[in-house]
């Protein structure tokens, strides 16, 4: 992939009136390589890593990024990554800087991996996107996911997918 690319996401099929279907052809095994890539960062409550109020704070945000004209066509990813049995923390891919939250970016060499299953596998696939940084010879500095629906969708779909990306050191 070209530097700060991500694979497409294809939003043009929604039955649901909420989350598009997810697409995840070209998503697997993807180089991904930031330098000073934009996000919007946000932070979530959790109890015991089980999100709480994750749909008010990605309405508040998106609703942002949508007023401020930010969002990356066609290279829209959230990246989640728990910081805490009690917080987690969410990178919302953006062309530009969004008014009323913090800003942050990325630079680095990254690999992801489609997964899919329910949330409770995520220690599972966190393992798996571990394994897949010491296949390629080095160590795992983050990983995070992108939940490609909320699980009201993902049940109407029928799958839920989930794309683990490791940051490499």
């Amino acid at each position: 992939m070209q530097t700060n690319e991500t694979p497409r996401y294809d939003g043009s099929v929604n039955t649901t009136g909420c989350c598009p279907r997810f697409n995840p052809v070209g998503w697997d095994g993807q180089e991904l390589h930031f330098k000073d890539k934009r996000f919007v960062k946000a932070t979530t409550r959790s109890v015991m890593h089980v999100p709480v109020n994750m749909g008010k704070v990605f309405a508040r945000v998106n609703k942002h990024i949508d007023d401020a004209g930010a969002c990356d066509n066609g290279q829209f990813i959230v990246l989640s990554r728990d910081i805490s049995p009690w917080r987690s923390e969410h990178l919302f891919a953006v062309s530009k800087p969004v008014p009323g939250e913090e800003m942050t970016t990325l630079s680095g060499d990254y690999v992801t991996k489609v997964c899919e299953g329910p949330y409770s596998q995520a220690k599972t696939w966190n393992e798996e996107m571990r394994e897949v940084a010491r296949a390629r010879n080095t160590k795992a500095r983050n990983v995070y996911f992108f939940y490609t629906t909320c699980p009201k969708c993902a049940k109407a779909y029928g799958k839920n997918y989930a794309i683990g990306v490791v940051a490499l050191a």
